[in-house]
């Protein structure tokens, strides 16, 4: 009678190694891994490079744009933007767009 529980042990003990494995059964080589884990952090590098030209870039347009702004703003630039009372100029003398049928 000791058998056939032995025997059914057994096999249930051979079904859940089977089921159940452990995380070892699906580690890659060491050489696979650490060339993945260069690729990655080498991708890292380039993206960290890319984002400090980004942001570089950025602060020069910020730069410039304080720079135009300033110079708009200037005082010898004021009575030109002024057109309060003034009669408005019309800088292509009636050949714009849509006017008339032309194009």
């Amino acid at each position: 009678m000791t058998r056939p529980y032995t025997i059914s042990l057994g096999l249930l003990l051979l079904l859940i190694g089977y089921a159940a494995p452990g995380p070892e059964s699906e580690l890659q080589p060491r050489d696979v891994r650490s060339s993945a884990c260069q690729d990655h952090s080498t991708l890292h590098d380039r993206l960290d490079v890319v984002e400090k030209h980004v942001e570089d870039t950025v602060q020069k347009l910020e730069a410039e744009l304080a720079m135009l702004l300033d110079a708009i703003e200037a005082p010898e630039w004021s009575p030109l933007l002024e057109t309060v009372g003034k009669p408005v100029v019309d800088i292509l003398d009636g050949q714009g767009l849509g006017e008339n049928g032309d194009s």
